[in-house]
């Protein structure tokens, strides 16, 4: 009787499992990743104009054609004095690149949030980007304005995870340099945390299996070249041109 009873609840269990990879790609998708993918990000058009709206779901699921809706993003890039950059490792829960590392924090803006669809001087992102970085790293609201944001330049670039899920965004690359931010990680979000100097970053390229395809993109782009001039970085906007 009892193992017939264990034999039953492997069964469900089972079922229940295949149901969630076919689902979402993963087995270990957590119910806060699950509840994000009803989040309605901003679709735009290849000039960033916006076309509409839809869930993170439809915004990363890759259709027939294989592609995805193109709609908005952003990459932080933190640094402190000694110049060093906060880079982060995807969890594995992550539907999207999971154990993949990255800068800092990339996400999206919302178009439920009415302060986020705001467009003149990337006003949105980057009260968009100061809310998540409350939820990924833990930085407090209070401790990051959104004048402390300095928009560079966007990219536009598209890529699978895998057979189900990818990404395809105009992305708002934002640099912060500051010493004081109170970080405490967000498991759900983020495995680990590591600052990497200048010096040590192109090695870090080589070596590290698992990298974020927008992060590779900007590494490729003018990343170096934008760190060489954390000072002069008002010399290095393009606020014009889409990048990809």
């Amino acid at each position: 009787m009892i193992r017939g009873v264990y034999r039953n609840l492997s069964n469900i269990m089972h079922k229940m499992m295949t149901s969630m990879e076919k689902d979402y790609g993963i087995v270990q998708v957590t119910q806060l990743q699950k509840a994000a993918l009803q989040e309605r990000c901003i679709l735009v058009d290849k000039l960033d104009k916006p076309v509409g709206e839809a869930t993170k779901q439809a915004c990363h699921e890759i259709n027939t054609e294989g592609c995805v809706p193109l709609h908005r993003a952003f990459s932080v890039f933190l640094f402190n004095s000694k110049k060093e950059l906060l880079l982060q490792k995807r969890s594995s829960s992550k539907i999207t690149f999971p154990n993949c590392y990255t800068n800092t924090c990339c996400s999206h803006p919302l178009a439920e949030i009415p302060n986020e669809i705001e467009e003149e001087d990337a006003i949105g992102i980057r009260r968009a980007a100061i809310r998540r970085l409350g939820y990924e790293l833990g930085i407090s609201s209070d401790e990051i304005k959104p004048s402390d944001l300095f928009y560079l330049t966007r990219i536009r670039y598209q890529a699978p995870s895998n057979n189900r899920w990818g990404e395809h965004e105009i992305d708002y690359i934002l640099f912060l340099q500051r010493d004081d931010l109170t970080i405490n990680p967000n498991p759900d979000e983020v495995s680990e945390i590591q600052w990497v100097s200048r010096s040590e970053i192109e090695n870090f390229m080589k070596t590290i299996p698992l990298m974020t395809p927008w992060f590779r993109m900007i590494y490729n782009f003018k990343l170096l070249q934008w760190w060489d001039n954390l000072h002069a970085l008002a010399e290095m906007q393009d606020h014009q041109n889409i990048i990809f």
